[in-house]
């Protein structure tokens, strides 16, 4: 198949860009991407250029996306406003792209005869205290961004009921590894860390999270694309749970840092205290998670590490008027 992956700038869309060139060099992909200020150009650096198209565009833009889909066999959607923070901030912008952008995509998908992949959150289920969650598990959002995520994927399934629609979706847990913007946990310690400055941590930290190596959440896309059942959802846990306190103090031994710089801010609103998923149905279709945290999180610090040319220009931008605001607390 040859691929639309929208969002494909992104974190989780360049790690799975990456994976589908390196798996399947017999065929291309198309990158459909607005270039906001978490989808850059440099997560595509270095990519065969040959077998890369990025098209600059908004999944919200009809015309945009069915140019983009021309000779495509499948679309992969990764875009979406993602970041709990700002969704509280500015929950509209959420509705446009996730919501809106999935329902233009589906329509163009029904109307081409391509499959549609809608990625999703674990986020749509809301906090567990005990067990995991399967697909099974009744959606209830809490926060802006998790009601997005939750009203696209109630939008796949009615296209699939109504228009036999060949969609279906697969949920991770929390991502991680090269490339994630900084606003969230791991890269916005991780460099913080580096620098000296503050750690910031939420309430009291112990906000359990189902950790998942980018790479592995790739392999497993692929895997639900090839192998997955219209009209099914495919959860894709991590291997390991961690309360993110640990994941702090994790990233501080790594990084050679004093436990001090740890600073607990005001609870985030509406902050789930637990996610847990099973990948059991994803696993039946071959997949199995390859990296563990310990390994995973060594990568994830030594790349940020050797990469200084692909954060610092975002610590001196729109970042750090972002962080100032939502921390109160300026970055060295």
């Amino acid at each position: 198949m040859n691929v639309l992956v929208t969002g494909g700038a992104g974190f989780i869309g360049s790690a799975y860009v990456r994976h589908r060139l390196r798996t399947h060099p017999e065929f291309k992909v198309r990158v459909l991407d607005k270039l906001t200020y978490a989808g850059r150009r440099e997560n595509l650096r270095s990519l065969p250029e040959e077998r890369l198209e990025l098209v600059v565009a908004d999944v919200a833009d009809r015309d945009a996306v069915r140019a983009a889909l021309e000779g495509c066999d499948a679309i992969v959607n990764f875009a979406a406003e993602t970041h709990v923070d700002r969704s509280i901030e500015a929950p509209g912008e959420f509705i446009e792209t996730d919501v809106f952008g999935t329902f233009i995509l589906l329509e163009a998908a029904r109307d081409a005869g391509v499959r549609h992949l809608q990625i999703s959150t674990d986020e749509v289920y809301g906090s567990i205290e005990d067990g995991s969650f399967d697909e099974s598990s009744r959606l209830d959002p809490s926060s802006p961004y998790s009601a997005s995520k939750a009203g696209a994927d109630l939008l796949v399934g009615a296209f699939r009921r109504t228009y036999d629609t060949d969609a279906l979706i697969a949920r991770a847990s929390n991502n991680y590894g090269p490339r994630q913007y900084p606003e969230k946990l791991i890269p916005l310690c991780v460099l913080n860390a580096l620098a000296g400055d503050p750690l910031p941590v939420y309430g009291d930290g112990m906000q359990v999270r189902n950790w998942l190596w980018v790479d592995d959440f790739a392999a497993a896309i692929d895997t639900v694309l090839e192998y997955g059942d219209a009209g099914e959802v495919y959860n894709v846990g991590g291997p390991d749970e961690l309360p993110n306190i640990e994941v702090v103090k994790r990233i501080l031994e790594l990084t050679g840092r004093d436990e001090s710089l740890i600073e607990h801010v005001t609870d985030r609103l509406g902050h789930d205290r637990r996610y847990s998923l099973s990948a059991a149905k994803t696993e039946a279709l071959g997949w199995r998670a390859a990296v563990g945290f310990d390994g995973g999180i060594e990568r994830t610090v030594e790349w940020y590490r050797e990469n200084e040319w692909w954060w610092k220009p975002i610590r001196s931008g729109e970042y750090r008027e972002h962080y100032e605001q939502r921390y109160g607390s300026a970055l060295g």
